[in-house]
């Protein structure tokens, strides 16, 4: 099982997709996975590398660099080609904001990160990802109280698929959260 786990975050890695964080539908969110997935403790243990991402490869260079910050990918849903929470996103993002309240999690700053998938233009991707993370940004922290100075939104277009081989599927269309520092 864990040969066949590596193999795949190899292969994804090698298409330049991050690959080994957590994938959590917005029906299956619950707190207790959102801290196990960002705690502290998450980071450097074998088994919970939270992904492989492909760096510029120079001679001699792989190309792959482990991500030493630990994250889960939320598969958050919009309506098409708008950055509007539906009633099931809100939902899920609240209980993502009861993990960040938690005492694992309080003392901990966070990215949330907008992926789109890559149909329509990367200029048109680009701006509806941002626009995406900064909706949850701003749903986190006006509605569940989460202060604004711990999260930062950031959208990263369609630059890391998670599935490469289906662009309309909706892992492509996630938000990602990464733990940052304190």
């Amino acid at each position: 099982m864990q040969r066949a786990l590596f193999a795949m975050v190899l292969l994804l890695a090698a298409r330049g997709v991050v690959a080994a964080e957590p994938l959590l539908d917005e029906r299956n969110v619950n707190a207790q996975a959102v801290i196990s997935a960002l705690r502290p403790e998450a980071s450097g243990s074998i088994g919970e590398t939270r992904g492989i991402r492909r760096n510029d490869a120079s001679p001699g260079n792989t190309g792959m660099v482990a991500t030493a910050q630990p994250s889960i990918a939320l598969l958050i849903t919009f309506s098409t080609n708008s950055s509007t929470l539906t009633p099931r996103a809100r939902s899920a993002l609240d209980k993502v904001a009861d993990a960040l309240r938690s005492q694992q999690l309080s003392d901990y700053r966070f990215r949330i990160e907008g992926h789109a998938d890559p149909r329509g233009s990367s200029d048109a991707n680009m701006k509806l990802s941002a626009e995406r993370a900064a909706s949850v940004v701003r749903y986190l922290s006006r509605v569940d109280g989460i202060a604004p100075d711990r999260l930062v939104a950031i959208g990263k277009g369609s630059q890391e698929l998670a599935k490469p081989d289906e662009p309309a599927a909706p892992e492509n269309r996630r938000v990602t959260i990464v733990r940052l520092g304190e």
